[in-house]
C-alpha cells in the first residue's frame, strides 16, 4: 500500500473535511474511533488521518491496556480521558510500559476539536456514546494477525497466541464492526472508504469511494 499516493491523500483529506463538520460528541470534542483487528493498520491510519486534520491528537489504547487487562481498560479510559474531555478539560492518563509491565508514565490529550482514539476495541459498547464516528479497518482477523506476528517477530509469539484468544472473546461479546460508520480498506492505491453498517445514522460521514 502506498499511503502517500494522491488517491490516498485525497480520501483522507475528504474524510477530514467531513469530520470537521460533524457535531461534537464528548463535550466540545469530536471523538473518532479507529478500530479493527490487531495488525490491521489502525495506528498508521490514525496517524495519517491526524495529519490530514492538521495535527489532531491521537490516543493509543496500547497505552491504557496491560498484560493483566488486555481489554480491561474501560474504567481508565472513562475516568482519565472521556470524563475530562466531556468537561472541556485536558485529559491526563497513565501510560503502560509493556517492557517493564507497569504504568510508568503519563500523557496529556487536550480537548481539541477532534481527537482520535485508536486500538482494538476503540468502538466498544461503553465508548460509543462518546464517539462522533467509528472507523473499522476492513481486514480479516487471520490476515491482520499474520501481519502483526510478522511485524513483532518470533520473540512475541507466545504473547500473540494469548492475544488472539482474548481478541476473539472480546469481539464475540462486544463487536465493533456492526456499529462502524465507515469501513476502511487498504488497496495498492491507498485507502478505500466504504459505508459502514450504521450508514443510516444521521450525521454519519459519507464514504469517498477512493
Amino acid at each position: 500500500m502506498n499511503g502517500h499516493s494522491p488517491t490516498a491523500s485525497c480520501a483522507l483529506t475528504g474524510l477530514a473535511a467531513r469530520l470537521r463538520t460533524m457535531p461534537p460528541s464528548c463535550g466540545p470534542v469530536r471523538l473518532i474511533a479507529v478500530d479493527g483487528h490487531a495488525g490491521s493498520g489502525k495506528s498508521t491510519l490514525a496517524g495519517r488521518l491526524a495529519r490530514a486534520l492538521g495535527g489532531a491528537p491521537v490516543l493509543s489504547l496500547d497505552d491504557l491496556a496491560s498484560h493483566d487487562a488486555l481489554f480491561g481498560w474501560t474504567g481508565r479510559l472513562t475516568g482519565q480521558v472521556l470524563e475530562p474531555l466531556s468537561r472541556g478539560a485536558a485529559a491526563r492518563y497513565a501510560v503502560y510500559d509493556w517492557t517493564r509491565r507497569a504504568f510508568t508514565g503519563e500523557r496529556e490529550v487536550p480537548a481539541a476539536p477532534i481527537v482520535i482514539v485508536e486500538g482494538v476495541g476503540a468502538g466498544r459498547r461503553a465508548v460509543r456514546p462518546y464517539l462522533t464516528a467509528v472507523l473499522w479497518m476492513e481486514l480479516p482477523p487471520e490476515v491482520s494477525w499474520a501481519r502483526g506476528r510478522h511485524r513483532d517477530g518470533p520473540g512475541l509469539a507466545e504473547f500473540w497466541d494469548g492475544w488472539t484468544r482474548a481478541e476473539r472473546e472480546h469481539f464475540a461479546g462486544d463487536p465493533t464492526r456492526p456499529y462502524a460508520d465507515l469501513l476502511v480498506r487498504q488497496s495498492p492505491e491507498g485507502y478505500e472508504l466504504l459505508a459502514g453498517p450504521v450508514r443510516h445514522r444521521p450525521g454519519s460521514p459519507s464514504p469517498d469511494s477512493r
